[in-house]
């Protein structure tokens, strides 16, 4: 055997017979009855030291788990944040314009504050001290008495024009057919504010156009709100064509609208 390998044996003894000194030395604390006490406080303490630990880790899987539920939630928004500036971006020129209040922008300014992912989110930083100016609507004047309220079409809804046959609206845009929505109510109110009209008060061509409405009337529109081509031509600039009977078919489907005839006259009923 090399003295080499002789000295590594040797030292590997040397070091096995320290290791078992050490043990016997601490075995030997333990039974004396000073260490002893100080002993059984450490073991205390590793097991607090343990149940910490213990604790330590569950609150560590929570927090994971909480925060892969916030990244959800947060995608889950800024899908939403996207959808909402698109529809922002496209709305049909016939809704009514609406105001932005400050309590919206307070709103939004306390999601951005509570949520520390939102800092990926585009919204405009708002000063809660600070006055928003918000436009004071208009103070509503009280109707007349004698003022009547005109029936007026619905607009087509979007999941209303994705219910049409595709062959019965072939190339129209939902907004198209909202557009010929929004001049036959222009027709109809205009039609029945002459109807609402006091006599006294109209001109020859005015009380020509009443006598025209009264003759069309029939037993089958008394109480409804109708108009007939010739109204369309009086009080809108669409085009009586090909392309306008085809939205009437639609009106008709979506049952916006139902047609009288009688006396070589179509009246297109307000449903």
């Amino acid at each position: 055997m090399a003295s080499s390998d002789l000295e590594q044996l040797c030292s590997h003894i040397n070091e096995k017979i320290g290791h078992i000194k050490k043990t016997l030395s601490l075995r030997n604390c333990g039974q004396e009855p000073t260490l002893k006490t100080i002993l059984n406080k450490i073991g205390d303490e590793i097991i607090v030291v343990n149940e910490l630990l213990n604790k330590l880790e569950l609150e560590i899987q929570f927090q994971e788990q909480t925060n892969s539920s916030l990244k959800e939630l947060y995608e889950s928004l800024e899908e939403d944040y996207k959808d909402v500036e698109h529809l922002k971006e496209n709305i049909p020129p016939h809704l009514p314009q609406v105001t932005v209040t400050k309590n919206f922008f307070l709103i939004l300014l306390s999601l951005k504050k509570m949520s520390p992912l939102s800092q990926g989110v585009n919204v405009a930083d708002v000063d809660p001290e600070e006055p928003v100016k918000v436009e004071e609507p208009a103070p509503t004047k009280k109707p007349p008495k004698e003022q009547r309220t005109i029936k007026e079409m619905l607009f087509i809804t979007s999941d209303e024009f994705n219910g049409i046959p595709a062959y019965m609206k072939s190339r129209l845009t939902y907004c198209q057919i909202n557009d010929v929505i929004k001049e036959i109510n222009k027709a109809v109110v205009s039609k029945y504010k002459i109807l609402y009209q006091p006599k006294k008060s109209m001109n020859s061509v005015t009380r020509n156009l009443y006598h025209r409405f009264i003759d069309e009337e029939t037993k089958d529109t008394k109480g409804h709100y109708f108009i007939v081509e010739a109204d369309i031509k009086e009080f809108t600039a669409l085009k009586v064509d090909k392309r306008f009977h085809v939205i009437l078919n639609i009106l008709r489907h979506c049952r916006r609208l139902s047609e009288v005839r009688g006396g070589g006259l179509t009246r297109y009923v307000i449903t």
